[in-house]
């Protein structure tokens, strides 16, 4: 079986820290960013590879600040959830 490819895109300055996505990923890949935005909120980032597109954190996002991509079969990204 294939791995199953996904990237994550986040909108720092937007994120507010409620930590909802990082509860929610079933891989454990993203995590608070010991960083501050502009509005003075730690922010998640994708910390590992393993990602795999589930978008789960986009969903459950209150603000929509989270993009998801998974590969497709011709190793392009395509967007699952912005």
């Amino acid at each position: 079986m294939a791995k199953i490819i996904g990237h994550i895109e986040v909108d720092i300055e937007k994120c507010k820290g409620c930590v909802l996505c990082i509860e929610t990923c079933p891989v454990d890949v993203i995590a608070m960013s010991k960083e501050f935005n502009g509005k003075g909120y730690h922010f998640m980032e994708l910390m590992a590879d393993g990602c795999i597109g589930c978008a789960n954190c986009a969903v459950i996002c209150p603000d929509g600040v989270i993009t998801v991509y998974k590969a497709k079969g011709d190793g392009n990204m395509e967007k699952v959830v912005a």
